[in-house]
């Protein structure tokens, strides 16, 4: 299933969502423009490196930019490839504004980095040993989608199922979301070797998800309720909320949602 967007709207502009979307765009950009030499040893001086940040290797001195530790924050901005970097900025914009709409852009801020750095280190835990960068912006939109879970189970996605043709649905997206979490297990133990699985680190999707789905209770505003029952289109096109649509704000439904 890929999503494109839901019925969710929010009453605060996601500028955090938005500046991360346009520093990963601007980062790849960099990074493509480097020779092909360069580009895959930047994966190498700002990725994040599990039997680095252990201590059990450590990279020539000539290529560190930055701490192990400090990889693990500059790795949620760097992408393999087009495919790579679309797919995340996509989930990103779909789900990422309403879970920064829930948290205020400051909180949000914090819970993105907080996932990806849950993310990480699932990932350094599973294979600690391993020498392979990972880099992308995955295992903290895995916690986004974790947030949005709880938040708003009940919000439709339209989706597309690819069926040798393309099927449009509006699904509920506790199915859309549960879907991916269930497929993340599925992928690792469909997976072996040192590859993780074909260069895709299952397992800080999941540390990622798990991640979000504990801070979201810690970070959420608190008038911001659990289990939301989404919203419902209003005369004009609008959408507002079910149970309290007089004082809430939306936005017109754009192509995203």
């Amino acid at each position: 299933m890929i999503p494109l967007h839901d019925d969710n709207p929010t009453e605060i502009r996601p500028w955090v969502t938005i500046g991360i979307i346009a520093t990963c765009i601007v980062v790849f950009l960099w990074q493509i423009s480097q020779l092909t030499e360069e580009f895959n040893l930047i994966a190498y001086r700002l990725g994040f490196i599990p039997s680095v940040l252990w201590g059990e290797n450590s990279l020539p001195p000539e290529i560190v930019l930055v701490s192990a530790e400090l990889s693990i924050v500059t790795s949620m901005f760097l992408h393999g490839s087009w495919m790579h970097l679309g797919g995340n900025m996509l989930y990103l914009w779909i789900f990422g504004n309403n879970v920064e709409d829930a948290m205020g852009h400051v909180r949000f801020a914090i819970f993105y980095l907080a996932c990806g750095a849950a993310a990480a280190l699932a990932q350094a835990a599973q294979d600690p040993f391993s020498t392979i960068p990972m880099i992308g912006a995955s295992g903290a939109i895995g916690g986004i989608l974790g947030a949005y879970l709880l938040l708003h189970p009940h919000a439709r996605i339209l989706v597309v199922v690819p069926f040798g043709f393309l099927i449009p649905l509006r699904i509920p997206a506790f199915i859309v979301l549960g879907a991916w979490f269930v497929f993340q297990f599925i992928a690792t133990a469909s997976s072996t070797g040192d590859d993780g699985g074909g260069g895709v680190a299952y397992w800080a999707h999941i540390g990622g998800f798990a991640a979000g789905l504990v801070l979201v209770l810690v970070l959420k505003r608190r008038d911001v309720p659990l289990f939301d029952r989404g919203k419902a289109p209003t005369a004009r096109g609008r959408w507002s909320s079910k149970s309290n649509a007089s004082k809430s704000k939306s936005w017109e439904e754009g192509p995203w949602g």
